[in-house]
């Protein structure tokens, strides 16, 4: 099952549950998704949506003077996959990463950022590479 059909499905059960700040959330995604007009979207691009839509609420919010999270963005963020921890990242760095090969460290970033994929922050793998 796909991360979008797994949304899909969890809306029919928030509304089965009548929980209304689910259900709006996960509407709120599904909106989101249709905007690209295509119909099956692959778990990369529903990640980065996903992730769109979070940067965005905290924009908003931010603005308002208002607290940094939201019920929106916790629904939301119960979607994306757990993120890899900074020292999974910099043990992997240090394995399989050759500096040698580059010329300057943050040249690192494309292999490190294609085997974490979504499941590392870029400005973290940047931090990362910085202090090694």
């Amino acid at each position: 099952m796909t991360l979008q059909e797994k949304i899909k499905q969890d809306l029919a059960g928030a509304i089965k549950a009548r929980d209304e700040e689910r259900k709006s959330a996960i509407r709120v995604i599904l909106g989101e998704f249709s905007r690209g007009g295509k119909k099956g979207l692959p778990d990369d691009e529903v990640i980065a949506i996903l992730k769109k839509l979070i940067k965005s609420e905290r924009e908003v919010l931010q603005q308002k003077g208002a607290l940094p999270d939201s019920p929106f963005i916790g629904v939301v963020e119960g979607y994306l996959p757990q993120m890899a921890a900074t020292e999974e990242i910099a043990a992997w760095i240090r394995s399989n990463i050759d500096f040698s090969q580059f010329q300057n460290k943050m040249q690192a970033m494309k292999p490190v950022m294609a085997h974490f994929g979504s499941r590392a922050d870029g400005n973290a793998v940047k931090d990362i590479l910085k202090e090694m």
